[in-house]
């Protein structure tokens, strides 16, 4: 059984048939015994991942506040050799960014092949704040998802692995993480009023994420709801599901990969054979 629901578009969701406390039947312990095992395959197929540089890897991570964005690149991509590993925040869009498209500022910040990216929010924002809030007329974020789709299906058609991961989480249970805050210093940092008042417009995030997972799931580029209420299986779900999803072609890197070191070691050969001629010339 996969922890997290993978979404291809083959049939419409709505968000509430999706259990924000599930767990899997697992407890905490097994949970996070299964997810240090996972860190470290996460790492050896990192390291294939890059070596081969075959395919890219995007990593999108949206969710309300609170449901765990930050927690999750922490607990799960926290391992990796940023060396190959990336990740990039996307805020309220500059004037500069707004002066383009509004993917320009993302296709900037997607990977290269052997490059793992992580996306802490990402260009579904344009079809999800900026339509909740209106911040442009409908006739332009409708459009968005059919550039959604073509710039995902571009990534694909490069040979990058494109995994999408909704955190869900509860009302309730955003309200206890925002007055958890309050009562960690170590967190205040996070505090915002716009958190709360953001709570306001609940149903409305609602259908806008409904609509972004109906309208833009795809086999190439499936999204995955996972349960976020309990954070050790938040994380369990996303590794789990980063795991399965590179392994299948984790075969054809270590061929690559052999196949470079059988090259290598004829070059050093002929370098020692040649090295060897020399000696004998002088000889």
């Amino acid at each position: 059984m996969a922890y997290a629901h993978k979404i291809t578009g083959t049939h419409q969701i709505r968000l509430k048939d999706y259990d924000t406390e599930f767990d899997g039947g697992l407890e905490r312990a097994e949970g996070e015994e299964r997810l240090a095992k996972l860190n470290a395959e996460l790492t050896r197929l990192q390291e294939l991942l890059y070596a081969a540089s075959e395919h890219a890897v995007l990593i999108i991570l949206q969710g309300r506040d609170t449901s765990g964005k930050d927690g999750t690149i922490k607990a799960v991509m926290g391992p990796l050799n940023n060396l190959g590993c990336t990740v990039t925040s996307f805020k309220v869009p500059t004037e500069e960014e707004l002066a383009h498209d509004f993917l320009w500022r993302i296709h900037q910040h997607t990977p290269g092949h052997g490059e793992i990216a992580i996306f802490n929010r990402s260009h579904y924002e344009d079809v999800l704040v900026v339509r909740v809030h209106q911040l442009v007329p409908p006739k332009i974020w409708q459009m968005r998802y059919d550039h959604i789709n073509n710039f995902e299906r571009l990534l694909a058609d490069n040979r990058t692995i494109v995994l999408k991961f909704y955190l869900h989480i509860s009302k309730k249970e955003q309200k206890n993480r925002l007055l958890e805050r309050e009562q960690d210093t170590d967190k205040a940092w996070k505090l915002s009023l716009n958190d709360w008042k953001e709570r306001e417009l609940w149903n409305d995030y609602t259908r806008a994420y409904e609509d972004a997972i109906n309208r833009c799931s795809n086999p190439h580029a499936p999204w995955y709801i996972v349960p976020a209420d309990k954070k050790w299986y938040r994380n369990l779900a996303v590794a789990e599901t980063i795991v399965n999803t590179l392994s299948p072609d984790h075969h054809k890197w270590l061929e690559k990969l052999e196949a470079i070191g059988r090259k290598k070691k004829v070059e050093i050969e002929e370098y020692r054979k040649q090295k060897e001629g020399l000696r004998n010339k002088r000889k």
